[in-house]
Parts: C-alpha cells; sequence; structure tokens
C-alpha cells in the first residue's frame, strides 16, 4: 500500500508529540497515565526501537510502583524505590537497543519525585540517628533530579546530625563538586575515603571529579572493595585529594597508633594485602602531609617516604615523579 510522504511526516510528528507528553506526565511521576500514552503510541510506531525501549522500562516499573503503593511506612516505599533503581541501572546497560537519554531522564525523575515525596513525610522524626538517614536520602533524591543546593543542605544536615559517616560526607563532597566548588568537594572526598572508603556506594556518586578519578584506577584493573582502598591513593597522586587540613593532636595519636597496627597487621602471612596495603599508602600520605603542613625536618618525611617504598615500588615512583 502507498503512504504518501506527506501523511508519514504527519505522522511521525504526532508520535513525537505523543511520546513527549508521555515523558512529561512520567517526570511527575504518574507512572499509570504516561503508560496509557504510550501505548497509544505503540499502535502507530511498531517498528519504532525508542517506543519499544520506552515499553520495556515500564514492564520493569509499573509492578515495583504497584508495590510501592501497597507497602504501608513511607521509608520502606522510598528505599523500594532507591534499590529498583540500581537493579533497573543493570537492566538497561544489558538492553540491545542504546538507551535514549530522554526517557531514562524522565523515569530518573518519576521513580525520585516519588521517593522523595515519602521520605518527607518523614522530617519531622524526633531521633537523631532516624532523621540523619532521612534528610541523607532526601538529599540524594535531591541530587538525583539535579536540585544540587537543596541535595547540599540536607546531606549537611544528615552530617550535623551523625558527624564522622564517611558515606554522607561522600555524597556531600559529591554535591559539592555538582555545585562547581571543586576546593570544598576534594577536602571532603579526602576525609570521606579516609574514614572509611569501604562504605561509600560509587554508584550513589555522580560527579565527574570522583567518576573521572574511579575510571582512571578501574584500567589498573581494581574492583570492588580493592578500589574503593585505591580511591585515595590515586586521588593524591592524580591530584584530585590535594586539599589538606590541620590535624588535631589527638587525630595525630590516633594515625600514628593505626599505622602501628595496620603495618603489623601485614606482617601476618594470613592478612588481606590487597586491601592492607591501599589503606597503609594513604596512612603514610596522611602522615606525610601532616608533616608537611608543620614544616617538619625531612627526615621524618624521607623515613615514611622510604616505608612506601618498601610497601609499593609502584606508588613510590608515582608519587615522587
Amino acid at each position: 500500500i502507498y503512504i504518501p510522504l506527506y501523511f508519514k511526516k504527519d505522522m511521525q510528528a504526532q508520535i513525537e508529540e505523543k511520546f513527549k507528553e508521555c515523558c512529561l506526565i512520567l517526570k511527575k511521576g504518574n507512572f499509570l497515565q504516561a503508560n496509557e500514552i504510550l501505548k497509544e503510541v505503540l499502535v502507530e510506531a511498531l517498528d519504532d526501537e525508542r517506543i519499544k525501549f520506552a515499553v520495556n522500562c515500564f514492564s520493569f516499573w509499573l509492578n515495583i510502583v504497584q508495590q510501592v503503593e501497597n507497602t504501608e511506612n513511607p521509608y520502606n516505599r522510598g528505599q523500594i524505590l532507591f534499590n529498583e533503581w540500581e537493579e533497573f541501572s543493570v537492566y538497561i546497560k544489558k538492553q540491545r537497543y542504546k538507551p535514549d537519554d530522554l526517557i531514562i531522564y524522565s523515569f530518573k525523575c518519576g521513580i525520585f519525585s516519588i521517593a522523595l515525596n515519602n521520605f518527607l513525610e518523614l522530617l519531622n522524626v524526633q531521633d537523631f540517628e532516624q532523621k540523619a538517614a532521612i534528610t541523607r536520602k532526601i538529599g540524594l533524591c535531591y541530587k538525583k533530579l539535579g536540585e544540587y543546593e537543596n541535595a547540599r543542605n540536607f546531606l549537611s544536615e544528615s552530617n550535623r546530625l551523625h558527624p564522622g559517616n564517611s558515606t554522607v560526607l561522600a555524597e556531600l563532597a559529591d554535591c559539592f563538586a555538582l555545585c562547581g566548588e571543586d576546593r570544598n568537594a576534594k577536602l571532603l572526598f579526602r576525609e570521606a575515603f579516609f574514614i572509611n572508603a569501604k562504605k561509600i556506594d560509587l554508584r550513589l556518586l555522580d560527579s565527574e571529579l570522583i567518576q573521572c578519578l574511579v575510571r582512571k584506577i578501574e584500567e589498573h584493573g581494581f574492583t570492588g572493595d580493592e578500589l574503593l582502598e585505591w580511591i585515595p591513593v590515586y586521588g593524591n597522586i592524580f591530584g584530585v585529594f590535594t586539599i589538606k587540613r590541620q590535624l588535631k593532636t589527638q587525630e595525630i595519636s590516633k594515625l600514628q597508633q593505626e599505622i602501628y597496627a595496620t603495618e603489623n597487621e601485614l606482617k601476618d602471612p594470613s592478612c588481606n594485602s590487597k586491601l592492607l596495603t591501599p589503606r597503609l599508602c594513604n596512612l603514610y600520605f596522611w602522615l606525610i602531609d601532616h608533616y608537611s603542613l608543620n614544616h617538619e625536618d625531612a627526615p621524618r618525611i624521607n623515613e615514611i617516604l622510604m616505608r612506601i617504598k618498601i610497601l609499593d615500588p609502584f606508588i613510590y615512583q608515582l608519587y615522587n615523579k
């Protein structure tokens, strides 16, 4: 059957208009309404790869959204969406069709808008630890929605309520980076990976500042916990974790004790040297920085450099370039 070209163009324009309407409604979190519009589009665009990809995405989410609606506790509702977003991120990477940015962005806005509304319901809780967890989640929702200043404010509040949490510090650093405040970002990333690198979830960090560093370290073959422990080491070497601060007296004492304990742990043949080696390298870097900031004499710094050379000659070579 011959179909005039002008008719095809008109039909394509209608499909595009309907598709954009679907995405607009989806961004607001109205999944069922958006899905109904997509079904209308599908009838006229059975061969459109982008539409078929969107249909697959809805297939992934519709049962989950229904599950969320049937869950009583607002925190659990928000947490389900957080967990499933990670699954969805894995799912879309496996699709044959190259994911369309507009579709993914629309789903992200919809999912995190719903999650945000659920977490906001709990903002008046009195327990400090619970409130720290809730303000963190609110901050992460705002970050995913691109509202970085709101995200920074809530993550700062979470850190105030429960200070010293490496996870929150890394996410707060990420916000500073996304706001273009690299100095604060570098300082907080350095602190976070020093406190407890293994607790940091890289999937929740979006800034190019940290993701570029992660990609460089992955090129060296590191993954999982090993990758996390090497991040502050290479962060120092590659000039990312460059903003330093003066240590308090008790922090210096604790640092020296941790170096001593880690050195002894490494002497045990059954130890996990793949994790302890980068950890000890980072501890040494912190001690060198402390000596440098306080204008300590060169022999002290040289002694630590020799320990690094013995521990990992490759890192020593990179550090002294």
